[in-house]
Protein backbone atom coordinates (compact mmCIF):
# COMPACT_ATOMS: atom_id res chain seq x y z
CA UNK A 1 0.00 0.00 0.00
CA UNK A 2 1.60 3.34 -0.72
CA UNK A 3 2.01 5.89 1.78
CA UNK A 4 -0.50 9.13 2.17
CA UNK A 5 1.22 12.37 3.42
CA UNK A 6 0.71 14.46 6.39
CA UNK A 7 1.11 17.54 7.01
CA UNK A 8 1.00 18.96 10.91
CA UNK A 9 0.87 22.89 10.77
CA UNK A 10 0.78 25.14 14.03
CA UNK A 11 -1.63 27.58 14.40
CA UNK A 12 -0.44 31.06 14.04
CA UNK A 13 0.47 33.77 16.55
CA UNK A 14 -2.26 33.84 19.26
CA UNK A 15 -3.03 37.43 20.52
CA UNK A 16 -2.60 35.77 23.96
CA UNK A 17 0.86 34.90 23.29
CA UNK A 18 3.47 33.67 25.54
CA UNK A 19 0.53 32.04 27.98
CA UNK A 20 -0.28 28.14 28.71
CA UNK A 21 -3.07 27.81 25.95
CA UNK A 22 -4.17 24.64 26.31
CA UNK A 23 -8.25 23.96 26.32
CA UNK A 24 -7.91 27.99 26.79
CA UNK A 25 -8.69 29.56 23.39
CA UNK A 26 -8.12 32.90 22.38
CA UNK A 27 -7.87 34.57 18.55
CA UNK A 28 -4.56 34.18 16.04
CA UNK A 29 -3.37 37.47 15.46
CA UNK A 30 -4.34 38.59 11.51
CA UNK A 31 -0.04 38.21 10.82
CA UNK A 32 -0.27 34.65 12.34
CA UNK A 33 -3.36 33.37 9.97
CA UNK A 34 -1.41 34.62 7.09
CA UNK A 35 1.87 33.47 7.78
CA UNK A 36 -0.11 30.11 8.19
CA UNK A 37 -1.66 30.42 5.22
CA UNK A 38 1.80 31.13 3.30
CA UNK A 39 3.36 28.43 4.68
CA UNK A 40 1.06 25.60 3.18
CA UNK A 41 0.71 27.91 -0.38
CA UNK A 42 2.29 25.15 -2.36
CA UNK A 43 1.16 21.91 -0.39
CA UNK A 44 -1.07 19.57 -2.61
CA UNK A 45 -3.62 17.84 -0.09
CA UNK A 46 -6.45 16.69 -0.34
CA UNK A 47 -8.64 16.74 3.18
CA UNK A 48 -8.15 19.78 5.61
CA UNK A 49 -8.51 19.04 9.42
CA UNK A 50 -8.70 21.68 12.27
CA UNK A 51 -8.50 21.59 15.82
CA UNK A 52 -11.89 22.54 17.61
CA UNK A 53 -9.95 25.54 19.26
CA UNK A 54 -10.26 28.78 17.15
CA UNK A 55 -6.58 30.07 16.77
CA UNK A 56 -6.26 27.11 14.78
CA UNK A 57 -9.75 26.99 12.99
CA UNK A 58 -9.49 30.03 11.66
CA UNK A 59 -5.96 29.23 10.09
CA UNK A 60 -7.59 26.24 8.90
CA UNK A 61 -10.86 28.36 6.98
CA UNK A 62 -8.60 30.75 5.09
CA UNK A 63 -6.94 27.84 4.06
CA UNK A 64 -9.59 25.75 3.15
CA UNK A 65 -11.32 29.09 1.30
CA UNK A 66 -7.32 29.61 -0.61
CA UNK A 67 -7.37 25.78 -1.48
CA UNK A 68 -11.46 25.39 -2.27
CA UNK A 69 -11.29 22.57 0.70
CA UNK A 70 -14.26 22.32 3.47
CA UNK A 71 -12.20 22.43 7.09
CA UNK A 72 -13.32 18.97 9.16
CA UNK A 73 -13.25 20.01 13.17
CA UNK A 74 -11.80 17.16 15.15
CA UNK A 75 -11.66 17.55 19.04
CA UNK A 76 -9.07 14.92 19.11
CA UNK A 77 -6.07 17.34 17.54
CA UNK A 78 -6.91 20.04 20.58
CA UNK A 79 -3.79 21.32 22.58
CA UNK A 80 -3.25 19.35 25.57
CA UNK A 81 -5.39 20.56 29.16
CA UNK A 82 -2.90 22.47 31.38
CA UNK A 83 -5.60 22.62 34.01
CA UNK A 84 -5.59 24.91 36.82
CA UNK A 85 -2.59 26.59 34.72
CA UNK A 86 -4.59 26.98 31.22
CA UNK A 87 -4.38 30.48 30.27
CA UNK A 88 -1.36 31.48 32.73
CA UNK A 89 2.18 32.52 31.87
CA UNK A 90 5.04 30.64 33.71
CA UNK A 91 5.56 33.12 36.15
CA UNK A 92 2.08 32.84 37.39
CA UNK A 93 2.62 29.37 38.25
CA UNK A 94 4.17 27.72 41.05
CA UNK A 95 7.84 27.31 39.88
CA UNK A 96 8.53 23.96 41.64
CA UNK A 97 5.65 22.83 40.24
CA UNK A 98 6.45 24.27 36.71
CA UNK A 99 9.99 22.40 36.99
CA UNK A 100 8.55 18.94 37.81
CA UNK A 101 6.09 19.23 34.95
CA UNK A 102 8.82 20.34 32.27
CA UNK A 103 11.01 17.67 33.78
CA UNK A 104 8.24 14.38 33.62
CA UNK A 105 4.86 16.03 31.93
CA UNK A 106 3.12 12.93 32.79
CA UNK A 107 3.76 12.34 36.20
CA UNK A 108 3.52 15.42 36.85
CA UNK A 109 0.51 17.23 35.22
CA UNK A 110 -0.51 20.45 36.31
CA UNK A 111 -3.58 20.21 38.98
CA UNK A 112 -6.39 19.59 37.03
CA UNK A 113 -4.55 18.94 33.64
CA UNK A 114 -4.01 16.05 31.28
CA UNK A 115 -1.11 13.71 31.04
CA UNK A 116 1.32 13.65 28.18
CA UNK A 117 0.00 10.18 27.87
CA UNK A 118 -2.64 11.20 27.62
CA UNK A 119 -2.17 13.61 24.98
CA UNK A 120 -0.26 10.92 22.80
CA UNK A 121 -3.02 8.63 22.77
CA UNK A 122 -5.64 11.16 21.80
CA UNK A 123 -3.61 12.11 18.79
CA UNK A 124 -2.44 8.57 18.22
CA UNK A 125 -6.72 7.60 18.25
CA UNK A 126 -7.16 10.62 16.16
CA UNK A 127 -4.12 9.44 13.26
CA UNK A 128 -5.58 5.94 13.22
CA UNK A 129 -9.77 7.72 12.18
CA UNK A 130 -7.75 9.42 9.29
CA UNK A 131 -8.19 8.25 5.77
CA UNK A 132 -5.26 7.32 3.64
CA UNK A 133 -5.40 10.89 1.40
CA UNK A 134 -2.99 13.79 1.58
CA UNK A 135 -4.32 15.54 4.84
CA UNK A 136 -3.15 18.91 6.34
CA UNK A 137 -3.98 19.29 10.09
CA UNK A 138 -3.93 22.86 12.03
CA UNK A 139 -3.35 22.15 14.99
CA UNK A 140 -0.93 22.97 18.08
CA UNK A 141 2.51 22.74 19.47
CA UNK A 142 2.10 20.39 21.83
CA UNK A 143 -0.15 18.33 19.95
CA UNK A 144 2.57 18.22 16.71
CA UNK A 145 5.09 16.87 19.68
CA UNK A 146 2.83 14.04 20.17
CA UNK A 147 2.34 13.22 16.57
CA UNK A 148 5.86 13.13 16.79
CA UNK A 149 6.16 10.54 19.19
CA UNK A 150 3.57 8.45 18.34
CA UNK A 151 4.30 8.56 14.58
CA UNK A 152 8.57 8.21 15.11
CA UNK A 153 8.75 6.34 18.45
CA UNK A 154 10.21 8.96 19.98
CA UNK A 155 10.47 9.95 23.81
CA UNK A 156 8.87 12.98 25.00
CA UNK A 157 12.51 14.69 25.53
CA UNK A 158 13.19 13.76 21.86
CA UNK A 159 10.42 15.47 20.50
CA UNK A 160 12.04 19.04 22.21
CA UNK A 161 14.98 18.75 19.68
CA UNK A 162 12.15 20.06 16.80
CA UNK A 163 11.23 23.91 17.03
CA UNK A 164 7.84 24.22 16.15
CA UNK A 165 7.23 28.15 16.37
CA UNK A 166 4.18 29.35 14.95
CA UNK A 167 3.06 28.49 11.81
CA UNK A 168 5.63 26.03 11.63
CA UNK A 169 5.08 22.74 9.12
CA UNK A 170 5.83 18.74 9.78
CA UNK A 171 5.43 16.75 6.86
CA UNK A 172 5.07 12.99 7.34
CA UNK A 173 4.88 10.12 4.79
CA UNK A 174 2.81 7.76 6.61
CA UNK A 175 2.02 3.79 5.52
CA UNK A 176 -1.80 2.91 6.53
CA UNK A 177 -1.07 -0.15 7.67
CA UNK A 178 1.85 0.78 9.71
CA UNK A 179 0.47 4.04 11.60
CA UNK A 180 3.18 4.25 14.08
CA UNK A 181 5.88 3.31 11.14
CA UNK A 182 6.30 7.11 9.84
CA UNK A 183 9.10 8.88 8.62
CA UNK A 184 9.53 13.02 8.78
CA UNK A 185 10.09 13.83 5.39
CA UNK A 186 10.60 17.82 5.76
CA UNK A 187 10.20 20.35 8.77
CA UNK A 188 9.71 24.41 7.65
CA UNK A 189 9.93 26.73 10.65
Amino acid sequence: MEPFSLHLLRHGEPERAGRMLGRTDCPSTAAGIQACVDRVESLEVDTIVSSNLGRAQSAAEAIGRRKSIAVKIDPLWREIDFGAWDGLGADEVDQDALARFWKDPDTNPPPGGEPRSQLVARVARAISLLPPRNTLIVTHGGTMRAALSHLCDLRERDTWTFALPYAALLSFSVWPDERRSAQVTGLQT
